[in-house]
């Protein structure tokens, strides 16, 4: 079945809706949280792939680049592509901009936020993850990265407790950012129920999960949801779900980080949905 395209809701402030979702930009939440803020209205994205990504997305609106003169000559076609012309300084000045540890490779990009879609058009046959309240940069970062790898059509999360989509969690994201559809909403059990209004089976993963993933009836469209490590997911994610399930493993650790988690649920999941 064809896939619906995404409609781009452009930035601003707007009210919610009957599905929780809110029309503004996606990580327009926490800007400029490094030592030496961008552009007013920019983000930042540092590191060789989160910037390359960047620069390759006709999505991202590029508003400047610091970068050494050896990052300049390993992304020479996409800054030329791009029309650009880089700000050429040495990388104290850029370690000047971030925060401490922050490993950026000798570029720094300032860009716009990516605008939000609109939950209400998911594709028709997609494969979607829903975050639960997930704030751990890194974690959403890898579980970007991994959705991209893995060709998942969109994630939704919440706009409360949920980091922002720039910095550190781009830098994991390695890239990702450029190539997964995001949502964040503002009420997670209503955005759930339009999901279900169009069709998805939602799937929560939980360690105390009636049966295992593997052992579950998976079809699309299909929706996965995870909570942040702890605490799980909340009780009314969980009553707007069609079915819990949960990991097995085999050895004497029997639960993993939520982004791990989520790479192992999408090879189960990306199995059965191939072979139904």
């Amino acid at each position: 079945m064809a896939k619906k395209p995404f409609p781009r809701k452009e930035s601003g402030q707007g009210s919610d809706d009957r599905s929780g979702r809110r029309s503004r930009n996606w990580d327009s939440r926490q800007q400029g949280r490094g030592a030496n803020p961008g552009p007013e209205g920019s983000i930042t994205l540092y590191g060789f792939h989160s910037v390359r990504e960047a620069l390759r997305s006709s999505r991202r609106e590029v508003v400047k680049l610091l970068a050494t003169e050896g990052s300049v000559e390993r992304l020479s076609a996409e800054i030329a592509a791009r029309g650009l012309t880089p700000e050429i300084v040495a990388p104290e000045e850029i370690d000047r901009r971030l925060s401490p540890d922050s490993v950026h490779q000798g570029l720094l990009l300032y860009a716009r936020p990516l605008a939000n879609f609109d939950i209400d058009d998911l594709p028709t046959n997609g494969l979607i993850l829903v975050l639960d309240q997930v704030t751990d940069p890194h974690n959403v970062g890898a579980i970007i990265r991994t959705a991209a790898a893995f060709k998942v059509d969109a994630i939704v999360t919440t706009e409360r407790h949920s980091p922002s989509m720039s910095g550190v969690l781009a830098k994991s994201a390695s890239g990702g950012l450029e190539h997964v559809p995001l949502c964040s909403v503002v009420n997670l059990a209503r955005a759930l129920e339009s999901i279900s209004d169009q069709g998805y089976l939602r799937v929560g993963l939980d360690s105390d999960g009636a049966t295992s993933l593997e052992n579950t009836s998976l079809s699309r469209p299909l929706a996965l949801v995870l909570g942040a490590e702890g605490k799980g997911l909340r009780r009314l994610t969980r009553e707007n779900c069609d079915i819990m399930a949960r990991l097995d493993f085999p050895g004497a650790i029997r639960s993993l980080n939520v982004s791990n988690a989520c790479a192992v649920a999408l090879t189960i999941a990306r199995l059965k949905l191939d072979q139904s």
